[in-house]
């Protein structure tokens, strides 16, 4: 099987000699604190093991009503927030058709989110474009209270009982919550919605592999049994008796540590395909979520590359240098495109003539990368040999495990987000919600 890469030789010589080496017994600890759960934060470690631990019992089940939707809806509304919808959509956007939306043929319902603002128009156009669809709804929430994503499943589910009635609603509503407890858990047990578990010891950021991602992506239509049999292959390939030189999860932490010590506060994760885009906002929230706080962290940042070559390329190539880049690189792309000739070649590209496009992008990508590397970024390389179930599967799990080793190392719990509750207050109190009036007064007169 073809396996991710990872090469940091273009980092190392921005770093001492034993920077990297130095790291590889804090390395080791993290990852052997993460199995022996003796780490901050061990009552979320559910998602190290969960690869291995998925049954194709449970794909099949998680299979059978992501079809049953496939066959009873047109559109797909997935309502979650943070982690509850970005690993969904980051593996659906990499897999899909550039314009899905736009072809004639439709291989299944269109997969849309929802409950991840609170924007009044976005709300508003979701509802008119609905209207006379046949749409279901996929509620992701563990409390039910999450601000966003409870006003949108209200909406949806008045919306959907009013169109399909109440029991196809019921049929078409699918609810991934908590076990026991909470608004969404009560009221997926009275409507008798079928639903699913997030488990308690699973953070939403680690969660693309429960039924909160494997759910919307087998809906999309993508095979979710070679997306965990992927994730089981890096599961296995990063295992705590791997040593630091075989495992890329220990490097690639260590190596983000090492840099970070020597002042590069700024992590750019750069990518060539626009597949990838949601691939790399999932990325920042698993490590801005997981590493910042106690005044530590690196910053992550993302770019669509050659797209903002135009725009960002000049921060990057001469900016402050506090900056290191990691870059996502596909080895082969699924389709295969000429670059043309041109008779008069006024744009003076006829060289090019014969070429796989992919060519000139792959050209581009190691120019890029040459040029920030000569300006003083350290670069990392992390290479798929294709965009596919497999290849994103050991991409997640990679990156998850990864995350929690580097957390580790930078001294942090990664698996705590305590930071995200200060808006939330603040929110509470300027609406007016009982028992924050003191609060709202005092925030009000601070507008």
């Amino acid at each position: 099987m073809n396996t991710i890469k990872l090469d940091t030789s273009a980092a190392l010589p921005f770093l001492a000699a034993d920077a990297v080496s130095s790291l590889k017994t804090s390395a080791t600890a993290a990852r052997q604190a993460l199995e022996d759960a003796t780490c901050p934060g061990n009552d979320f470690l559910g998602w190290l093991h969960l690869p291995s631990s998925i049954t194709a019992d449970f794909i099949n089940e998680i299979q059978a009503c992501a079809d049953r939707l496939r066959q009873e809806c047109d559109v797909v509304v997935v309502a979650g927030i943070g982690g509850s919808y970005l690993g969904a959509r980051a593996i659906i956007e990499a897999l899909s058709d550039s314009f899905a939306a736009l072809r004639k043929e439709q291989n299944g319902p269109a997969v849309l989110f929802a409950g991840n603002n609170i924007s009044e128009d976005y709300l508003y156009e979701l509802t008119d474009l609905l209207r006379d669809r046949r749409f279901g709804v996929i509620n992701i929430s563990k409390s039910g209270t999450t601000t966003e994503t409870a006003l949108a499943f209200r909406l949806l589910k008045k919306q959907c009982e009013e169109q399909r009635g109440k029991d196809v609603a019921r049929r078409v509503i699918v609810a991934i919550t908590d076990a026991r407890r909470g608004a969404a858990r009560t009221t997926a047990d009275k409507e008798g919605y079928t639903s699913f578990v997030i488990p308690d010891n699973v953070g939403g950021r680690f969660s693309v592999l429960t039924p909160v991602g494997l759910l919307p992506i087998a809906v999309a239509g993508f095979d979710i049994k070679a997306l965990v049999s992927g994730a089981q292959a890096m599961e296995q390939a990063t295992a705590v008796g791997v040593p630091f030189e075989e495992n890329i999860a220990m490097q690639y932490a260590a190596v983000r540590n090492a840099l970070y010590q020597t002042g590069k506060k700024i992590e750019i994760i750069a990518n060539y395909q626009p597949k990838l885009h949601f691939i790399a906002e999932w990325w920042k929230q698993l490590y801005g979520e997981s590493e910042g706080k106690g005044g530590k962290g690196i910053f992550p940042a993302s770019v669509d590359l050659t797209t903002d070559l135009h725009s960002m390329g000049q921060w990057i190539q001469d900016g402050e240098r506090t900056i290191f880049e990691t870059v996502l690189s596909v080895e082969e792309p699924r389709h295969s495109l000429l670059f043309p000739s041109d008779e008069e070649n006024l744009d003076g590209l006829n060289f090019l003539a014969g070429r796989r496009i992919d060519q000139v992008n792959k050209m581009a990508e190691h120019g890029t990368r040459l040029a920030h590397i000569d300006g003083g970024v350290p670069n990392v390389r992390i290479t798929l040999p294709r965009l596919d179930e497999n290849a994103l599967g050991q991409l997640i799990y990679f990156f998850e495990v990864a995350c929690g080793i580097s957390g580790l190392m930078l001294g942090v719990n990664p698996f705590d987000q305590p930071g995200v509750e200060a808006y939330k207050r603040n929110m509470f109190a300027l609406l007016g919600k009982p028992g924050y009036e003191e609060a709202g007064e005092a925030l009000r007169k601070r507008l």
